[in-house]
């Protein structure tokens, strides 16, 4: 098997945020199976959750291969982290996407704040 190759590591191959329940619940199921597969049913003691790239709210998430079967299966990463650190992360992510009205299907990316206006997304 040849190394990931994960989508969002580059502007050629953005993410795309979905605004779809449905697919995001299934992204982070699959997310989960995964992190309960590599570190055992209580990856959560300890008050940690799942944390997986790409985002659950993208289509490129944990899920993508069950929607589109040519991508390359487990094309994603996920680690227990403490909650908190979750919660304020996918936080960060919201408020990313309201302030910057990223709309389903949008491929949108943070400008470094020392980029000039029109790079970076």
């Amino acid at each position: 098997m040849s190394a990931k190759k994960v989508p969002g590591q580059t502007a050629e191959d953005p993410l795309h945020r979905t605004v779809s329940a449905t697919r995001r619940d299934n992204n982070r199921k699959a997310a989960v199976k995964q992190c309960r597969r590599y570190w055992g049913a209580n990856y959560t003691n300890g008050g940690k959750e799942c944390d997986e790239y790409p985002f659950a709210t993208t289509y490129e998430g944990a899920a993508e291969h069950d929607y589109d079967p040519e991508v390359r299966k487990f094309n994603f990463s996920v680690k227990p982290i403490p909650k908190d650190d979750n919660r304020a992360g996918g936080n960060l992510l919201q408020g990313f996407y309201g302030n910057n009205r990223t709309a389903s299907g949008s491929d949108r990316r943070p400008r470094p704040s020392n980029a000039p206006p029109g790079h970076g997304h």
